[in-house]
């Protein structure tokens, strides 16, 4: 049976067996966001292709489902993915009041990107809230994101002073200034909003009084909602089961709304949930009478896996990091840079066919991608953003994507590594095809993101490279769909580089030297190709696009360098040119 649970922020899924009144969790994971209402319907489709097929029944309760009609139209679409199995679907509301109460009466608080209220005596079925980010989910992330971009701009247009939380939110969106901020705002969808909550509650958590009174003003909002759908169930000691992003135990949030609910219903039971709602559309699609225990399943095996590799094994060169001084530090630093150039040495044939893949892949039409989570990913992203002005290229002959998103490059987007299914689908929406190259860059060559997405590429029909700096990540071919954590097959790799650094001096750091010789490694392949493919001129840029005063000063130099003439003679023709730097140079 699968369980799925999909809104704004992320959907979840749960593959579980029936044992006696148990449900055993057999596989779980995360694909992106399926708010019926804002997510188009081939977009669900691709991303319920991605989760499991041979199942009997599916629970699939989603955000935006509020009708029957919304039903029936999910229904239909859930039969073309799982023609054979019998379909139970709803809304997210459903799924959190199965999982938090089961049979039981009480009332479900629902806080993540959006917000909902939902309480059940007997039959009886009340609602508040959860009327979608333009006319409701006070409390939710993208309320009170709102409220903080509101009173940033607000403090601004009053006082002119600086703020410390507007501070905070430039950098953590990676913007310069306010006005980049409100550009940003006009175009930024629900999600990317609602992704700054977390910057809020470090604000509040830090002492910041106003943005404090956001994180109250939310707390409140929730409280009258849970007040009003008592009153209605007259629940006088109602259990209350808090659900959601914003309620992890013992965070500000939950805090706060414990606090102001006890001042109005003093009796109420406040708890935050123990299963997750795809656990409750697992459960709604079982029919059983009992909810039963669930089973967890056994994650021993994958993490002795990547305990075993390479890139996490202590470095015995620094077991006493703590106690060094920094010159001691800094040498260490630099001896241990040797392993990046042995590393590489080792490497040669192989980045040599690399480079001979990608350029004839380029030279047919296809393209490049990198593929990547974290520091591996950011690297991958880096060298992609570098070759259109530096090479006069398309934007879309390199790209570089990463779990989590454009988000994940300047902040960490928890579990987003983990989900095969998610690599798996980002190759799906970028419309991989058999003339493209795949290179996968994970330092411990077992990160599922990754591995789902050579995996899928290889059945697109594109070529498919690792990259990795852990020499035991490539097994014997296996079936798609391993549990997360495992190795990458050989079936889904045409090529492996790797670049067997050792032990990090951080244990397990892969931004240190896995990722410095990642970095070089990445700047070989794509120069490699570029010069292949006639970009250069001796060690020349020919192509580069003279965009700004320092690549006009450049392109001005190397015209002068191969047409033997002076600067000004040089950048007069460039100016007539209109700093077309090919164009001028195919006079020679």
């Amino acid at each position: 049976m699968l369980g799925v649970e999909g809104g704004g922020t992320k959907t979840a899924w749960v593959l579980v067996e029936r044992e006696g009144n148990e449900l055993r969790v057999l596989d779980q994971g995360k694909v992106p966001p399926s708010n019926l209402r804002l997510t188009a319907p081939e977009r669900l489709r691709a991303i319920f292709s991605e989760l499991p097929k041979q199942i009997e029944r599916s629970g699939i309760f989603l955000a935006g489902c509020a009708t029957a009609e919304d039903r029936q139209s999910l229904a239909q679409l859930c039969t073309e993915i799982w023609p054979g199995a019998k379909i139970v679907t709803g809304s997210d509301r459903e799924s959190g009041l199965a999982a938090a109460l089961g049979h039981a009466d009480g009332i479900v608080v629902n806080a993540g990107s959006g917000s909902s209220v939902t309480g059940r005596r007997g039959d009886k079925i009340e609602n508040a809230g959860g009327w979608g980010h333009i006319l409701g989910d006070a409390g939710g992330a993208y309320f009170l994101s709102i409220q903080a971009l509101r009173l940033i701009l607000r403090e601004y247009d009053l006082r002119r002073g600086e703020m410390q939380f507007a501070t905070k939110v430039l950098h953590a969106l990676a913007l310069n200034n306010l006005d980049e901020l409100v550009r940003w705002a006009q175009t930024a969808d629900k999600m990317e909003i609602a992704g700054l909550a977390p910057v809020v509650f470090e604000a509040a958590a830090s002492g910041d009084t106003q943005v404090m009174e956001i994180v109250e003003d939310g707390a409140r909002c929730l409280c009258e909602f849970v007040e009003v759908v008592a009153g209605r169930l007259h629940l006088l000691a109602p259990k209350v089961i808090l659900i959601g992003g914003l309620f992890p135990r013992d965070s500000i949030y939950t805090h706060a709304f414990r606090r102001r609910l006890k001042k109005n219903l003093p009796d109420a039971r406040v708890a935050t949930a123990e299963r997750a709602p795809e656990l409750g559309a697992a459960w709604l699609a079982s029919e059983m009478s009992d909810f039963g225990a669930i089973g967890a399943r056994a994650d021993s095996e994958k993490i002795d896996e990547l305990a075993a590799a390479l890139t996490e094994q202590r470095n015995p060169r620094s077991e006493n990091l703590e106690q060094m001084s920094a010159r001691e530090l800094v040498e260490l630093f630099v001896e241990e840079e040797k392993f990046v150039q042995e590393a590489l040495r080792g490497a040669i044939v192989d980045l040599t066919k690399a480079i001979e893949l990608v350029a004839g892949a380029l030279r047919k039409g296809g393209r490049l991608f990198y593929i990547g989570a974290g520091t591996s990913g950011r690297l991958g992203v880096l060298d992609a953003s570098e070759i259109p002005p530096t090479f006069g290229a398309a934007p879309e002959l390199v790209q570089g994507m990463m779990a989590g998103g454009a988000r994940a490059l300047y902040r960490s987007v928890e579990g987003a590594e983990d989900e095969e299914s998610s690599g798996a689908l980002a190759m799906v929406e970028r419309g991989v095809k058999d003339t493209d190259v795949i290179i996968g860059i994970t330092a411990s060559g077992r990160t599922p993101f990754v591995l789902g997405a050579l995996a899928k590429a290889k059945s697109l029909g594109a070529k498919t490279i690792l990259l990795t700096c852990n020499p035991s990540s490539v097994v014997a071919p296996k079936a798609f769909g391993a549990a997360a954590g495992t190795a990458a097959s050989t079936e889904n790799v045409d090529l492996t580089i790797t670049l067997a650094v050792g032990p990090e001096i951080l244990t397990g750091s892969t931004r240190l030297k896995a990722g410095t010789a990642t970095k070089v490694a990445l700047n070989i392949i794509s120069t490699g190709a570029m010069v292949a493919l006639g970009k250069v001129r001796a060690n020349l840029m020919i192509d580069l696009h003279a965009s700004s005063s320092k690549l006009r000063d450049r392109a001005t130099r190397v015209v002068s360098e191969l047409m033997n003439c002076d600067y000004d003679a040089a950048r007069q023709q460039l100016e007539a040119g209109g700093w077309d730097l090919r164009g001028v140079l195919g006079k020679l």
